[in-house]
């Protein structure tokens, strides 16, 4: 005797592949004196999101209340019982009404976007709440994609304003790009063959392929630098609230992302089962498939903290000279090809050596950690920042003029100025600016910035200089 039978993997293979940032244990994130004071003295956080954007979020009337739902509200609500902050919604109609409401100052955060230099101008940006890979979506027949730029007289479809829009425009001009009203028709479009392709959210397709029955589709490869690193935008007016956010932020773990996205992206299959047959076949086969998995897991562990420590800084956290250089390389290559500018930012703290000297190398140590705090929290969303070794760090400037990138260094020179590190001392930084010319290569592009960042020094230090 047989029947259909629902199973539902609630070990969602997809969350597999979507790690979040982080990794800090949950709890109440530490506050200092001014932050605890903002958090009493602060009404409810205003906020904008996109109404119709799911199973990310959406805006949902039950009883004339507007709410917000889905995977970012989840993750938002986390964060407001770790901080104590309160949030509330200011209804849109369109993601573009939410933009131009934070924009007029109606509301103080939005809640789940990309960041971008355009929205850098008037926003600042928490830590991501959510890191999610973007995918090629094209139908069944067509070929895996490895390689964009070696695709001739393709289109690829886009939803109306998107980051990754932007990003395919200007890296690969040899696809014609369609725009499309939401993120569904983009998707069909793709299935009725009036597009090859369409980049999205691998969250997303899954929701929208399994929603509408699109099942001649399938994800033909992804770009691993082209990720969703969705963060909440904070007006450049309130600063502390988007240090208070970020406490909040670190305080998720991996484990409370997946979950989340768990609940709103799940995959159910249904087929004809023979109770009898099942109860023994599937012993033998979970057995082994217990077995197997618990393998591949553990080697996946070991080898992805083998390749961590192999290009990571232990004592900073930040990448090492090794991981900088790999990623350096493909910036220039990346400049070279399609004429973009590029930027590089060296910075050395001044008089280092006086601090192991009079405080012992503990106390260098941390003034390294603590030094590398600041910049992180400084530099842009698509900057890299390494350390390049002793009390040098590497900034990568991708799509910045030199003359953008001597403004974030001398941001970075004040931040640093003002930061109080341990003891209360201060320190500053000296900084060497250069930029991308034709027919440079990494050492050229290097030894300019060098050369810049010694005549920083030689004027006195605390300053920027450019090649």
């Amino acid at each position: 005797m047989s029947r259909w039978v629902p199973f539902r993997l609630t070990a969602c293979l997809l969350c597999l592949l979507l790690p979040g940032v982080g990794g800090a244990t949950s709890g109440t994130a530490p506050f200092t004196p001014a932050e605890q004071r903002f958090i009493r003295e602060s009404g409810p956080v205003t906020l904008c999101v996109d109404p119709d954007w799911p199973p990310f979020e959406h805006v949902e009337v039950r009883n004339g209340q507007a709410r917000h739902v889905g995977i970012a509200a989840d993750i938002i609500e986390l964060v407001a019982r770790r901080t104590g902050l309160s949030f509330e919604l200011l209804p849109t109609a369109t993601w573009e009404e939410s933009i131009a409401a934070a924009r007029a100052g109606r509301c103080q955060a939005l809640s789940f976007l990309n960041q971008t230099p355009q929205r850098e101008a008037w926003l600042g940006f928490t830590d991501p709440l959510l890191t999610d890979p973007n995918v090629f979506i094209t139908r069944v027949e067509h070929p895996d994609i490895t390689d964009p730029a070696a695709l001739v007289g393709e289109t690829i479809v886009f939803p109306q304003g998107t980051a990754m829009e932007e990003l395919i425009r200007k890296d690969y001009p040899n696809l014609k790009v369609l725009v499309a009203e939401s993120e569904a028709q983009a998707i069909r479009m793709v299935e009725e063959r009036k597009a090859d392709m369409t980049m999205r959210s691998l969250i997303v397709a899954a929701y929208t392929i399994r929603q509408q029955g699109l099942f001649n589709l399938k994800i033909a490869g992804n770009l691993p630098e082209y990720q969703n690193k969705l963060r909440m935008g904070v007006v450049r007016a309130n600063p502390l609230l988007r240090t208070v956010l970020n406490r909040g932020i670190r305080s998720l773990t991996d484990e409370e992302r997946r979950q989340i996205v768990n609940r709103h992206v799940p995959i159910t299959a249904q087929t004809a089962v023979d109770y009898w047959l099942v109860g023994r076949v599937a012993a033998v086969f979970a057995l082994l498939a217990a077995v197997v998995l618990w393998s591949n897991r553990r080697l996946k562990r070991m080898n992805a903290v083998l390749e961590r420590l192999a290009r990571t800084d232990p004592l900073t956290d930040l990448p090492n000279r090794t991981r900088l250089n790999d990623l350096f390389r493909r910036e220039v290559d990346r400049a070279k090809r399609y004429r973009r500018p590029f930027s590089i930012v060296i910075l050395d703290i001044d008089n280092f050596k006086r601090v192991n000297d009079e405080y012992g190398h503990l106390a260098g140590d941390r003034t390294l950690q603590a030094f590398a705090v600041v910049v992180r929290d400084n530099v842009r969303g698509a900057d890299t920042v390494g350390r390049w070794g002793g009390e040098e760090f590497l900034v990568l400037c991708p799509e910045t003029t030199a003359e953008e990138a001597a403004q974030l260094a001398e941001r970075l020179r004040a931040a640093t100025r003002a930061t109080p590190f341990e003891g209360g001392r201060t320190h500053t930084v000296s900084a060497g600016v250069a930029a991308f010319h034709e027919g440079d290569d990494l050492d050229a592009l290097l030894n300019r910035a060098d050369a810049a960042l010694y005549r920083a020094k030689n004027a006195g230090r605390d300053r920027v200089e450019m090649a």
